[in-house]
This record gives C-alpha cells, structure tokens and sequence, in this order.
C-alpha cells in the first residue's frame, strides 16, 4: 500500500508485515523512484533480505523507521523537505531507534555532508555507483555491527574527516576507557580493522573485538563510526596522526 503526499507524489510505502524468516529488513528512503526500484530489486532477490518499506523524502524515512523498526536504512542525502540528513540526525537521536542502521548513499563531492551524517549517527556510507555485490555485503557489514566506508576510502576519509574536526582538549570521557580500550579505539580511528589491531596490539581478533564493545558501551556509540567521531572529538586523536 502507498500512501500519497499532497501533491500527488508517492511519500512512501507503507511497511511491509512482519515476517519469521529472520531476514535483514531494510527500508529505502530515496526521492527517486528508479533508483527505489532497482534498490528493491536487488534486495529482495538476496536471500536472507527483504524490503519492508520506502520513502520518499526524510521526514518519511524518519516516521517509517519509527513504526517498522528497519535493520538497515538506505538514505539518499539530497531529498526535497527533510534531507537525508536531518533525517539521519533525528533517527540517531531517538533512543528507540539504537538498533536501526543508516547507510548513507552518495557521492564523494559530498563529503562535507557524509561528515556530519556520520556525527549524527550513520554507520557510513557508500558512493551510488557501488557495485551491487558489494552493497548487499554492506547490508550485512553495518548489521554485524561494523562501520562502513566505500571500499579503498577509508584511509582517505578519516583523513579528511580529521582535518574538519575541530580541535579539542582531551575529553573527560576518556577517563571511562582503560589504557588498552583508548589504545583499540585509536586504532579504530586510524581505519584499522580488527584483525589489523589484533596484530599491532600482539592479542586476539577476539579479544579486541571485546576491547571494541566495551568502548562502545562506555562511549554510548551505536557502531564503529561512533568510536571514529569520538576519537577525534575528544582530542584522543588528533589530525595527521598516524599509528
């Protein structure tokens, strides 16, 4: 069922029931239809995935994953009304909401935006032209609770995202990390996966995995992008530096 907006144009499609299967259930919020289409047609070709709604500009996206619950959200940032942003920004500030996973779709000229989506609480994001393997891997990236970061530019986008941070004293939060979880979320920062840390820190996948976990809960960050944005806010990283 859609529903229409007063002007005629498709606002957004009502949540599809909920099902059993234990599918990832993924919501498409994109103010072009085409694209919505072709989104939802891969999707739901994967198994193990389905489509439970759309949207068609953020103030959509926001109400929909409010009543849904969506594991995953593709949020296009460039919609007429409430953006892609703004809509990022009210879903990461809605405690009812810490489950729901916001990837961000768009292009590199935009990363000024994608910035700001990440402080708002996105997991990451990925360019338009991504390959479409590489976007159902995505999916399930952000669902096991990994940051995400189109593939080749995580290195260049902490980067950049370090020279827009601002500086900052150290923050009293990092009193709540031991030594080793500041260590692992330094790292974290640096785009270091965890078998990457486990390696510079001499321990195990596992254990920093662990590390990583309790830093999150301490820091209250939904993911790993949290842990990057925290790192640099909290003067725990600073730019140009390097592991």
């Amino acid at each position: 069922m859609t529903h229409q907006s007063p002007t005629g144009g498709l606002e957004f499609a009502a949540p599809a029931a909920a099902t059993d299967s234990g599918a990832i259930r993924v919501l498409l919020a994109d103010d072009q239809s085409l694209i919505r289409a072709g989104l939802r047609a891969l999707i739901s070709a994967e198994p193990g995935m389905e489509v439970v709604a759309e949207a068609g500009n953020g103030d959509a996206a926001v109400r929909i994953a409010s009543e849904a619950h969506p594991d995953v959200i593709l949020m296009d940032i460039r919609m007429p009304g409430v953006d892609g942003l703004e809509a990022t920004r009210r879903i990461g500030a809605d405690p009812r909401l810490q489950t729901v996973h916001v990837i961000i779709l768009t292009t590199f000229e935009e990363d000024d935006y994608v910035f700001e989506a990440i402080r708002g609480g996105a997991a990451g994001f990925l360019v338009k032209d991504t390959e479409p393997a590489e976007l159902l891997r995505a999916i399930r990236t952000v669902v096991a609770g990994e940051s995400l970061l189109s593939p080749g530019a995580t290195r260049s986008l902490v980067e950049a995202f370090a020279a827009h941070s601002k500086p900052s004293a150290m923050s009293p939060a990092l009193d709540a990390l031991t030594e080793r979880e500041r260590q692992v979320v330094a790292l974290v920062a640096a785009g270091r996966t965890n078998q990457e840390i486990a390696t510079d820190l001499f321990i195990s996948p596992a254990t920093t995995k662990t590390h990583v976990s309790r830093a999150m809960i301490k820091l209250g960050a939904r993911d790993r992008a949290q842990l990057v944005v925290f790192a640099y806010e909290s003067g725990l990283v600073r730019p140009g530096w390097t592991p």
